[in-house]
């Protein structure tokens, strides 16, 4: 698959009084699998709706592949894939009939439908039961039926909203490592409150809030950015009377136990480095793990959008 791009150039949308996006900037590289982050009401569905062509802007525009939004939107809706959060199929039919069907409604040609149904359907792992009734797939065979739907036509965009968020454990593994694999063949731009999905999928994240942009970058580069470095410890015994006392250092801004772990995000971690370990032997707990790590996505998240972090 060709994969190119994304632009939102000041795009800013308003409803009456309510600025739900406000001139938001972005460049998505290509083949990039980007995770669009943010708590309820930071712009992320006006966002999506706007790049899918289901809305328009106030001001501002967006470009997929060199096309905009607004000015050419049937030539953005070719290069561009989309998955609701709802998906919903006719129960009737097979997922290979299905298939069928959508492939010719996103104008794949007659000559080619046959090869472009069976080599989606192979991708996204649904060959050996295209022949079943959609009514008989679990929820995630369903969601990677939705998938296929939107890369049947060879988009260059695939835009996800909230895809594993309805899934069961197994589901959601399967369908996250098919979105990973995507990686280099399609950009994909993915909409998600589950964090260690996003975290787990996604080569970049672009963080949301009150509809600006608080970062954007590759997930390695935004955690070491914006968080603070992380220990995290393992004693034997009970851990929530250290935390209690670390809470209190001027290098610790926070610490927090569960039973026998203990994690410590701290401000000076070279300070943290000495001082730690001898909390720990000072509490009289015999110490059986001590590593440095960056912190997860999820205390980033957090960081920023309670604004104890700086926007980029």
């Amino acid at each position: 698959m060709t994969a190119s791009p994304i632009e939102f150039s000041h795009l800013t949308k308003t409803f009456g009084r309510v600025q739900a996006v406000r001139d938001l900037t972005l460049s998505v590289p290509a083949g990039a699998v980007v995770g669009l982050l943010g708590p309820n009401g930071a712009g992320k569905t006006t966002t999506i709706r706007i790049l899918a062509t289901l809305g328009r802007p106030t001001s501002g525009q967006v470009e997929v592949a060199g096309r905009s939004t607004t000015a050419e939107p049937d030539a953005v809706r070719r290069a561009l894939g989309y998955v609701p959060q709802e998906i919903a199929f006719p129960n009737w039919m097979s997922g290979r009939a299905y298939l069928r069907f959508a492939a010719a409604l996103s104008g794949v040609a007659a000559g080619e439908r046959r090869a472009r149904v069976e080599s989606t359907l192979e991708l996204v792992g649904l060959a050996e039961v295209g022949d079943r009734r959609t009514q008989t797939y679990s929820g995630g065979m369903r969601q990677r039926l939705g998938i296929a739907q939107a890369l049947v036509h060879d988009p260059s965009l695939l835009v996800l909203d909230e895809p594993v968020a309805a899934l069961d454990p197994i589901g959601r593994s399967e369908v996250l490592e098919l979105i990973s694999g995507l990686r280099g063949e399609v950009t994909v731009l993915l909409s998600s409150h589950l964090l260690d999905d996003v975290d787990r999928a996604c080569d970049r994240v672009a963080i949301l809030s009150e509809g600006r942009l608080l970062a954007h970058d590759s997930t390695t580069s935004i955690k070491e950015r914006y968080g603070g470095p992380v220990f995290h410890v393992e004693v034997r015994g009970s851990a929530a009377g250290l935390a209690e006392r670390l809470s209190g250092e001027a290098w610790v801004e926070q610490a927090r136990a569960e039973g026998s772990a203990l994690t410590v995000v701290v401000s000076d971690p070279d300070r943290a480095e000495l001082e730690l370990p001898r909390a720990i032997a000072a509490s009289g707990l015999p110490l059986l793990v001590f590593r440095r790590e960056l912190p997860s996505l999820e205390e980033v998240f957090l960081r920023l959008v309670s604004g104890s972090g700086k926007p980029a």
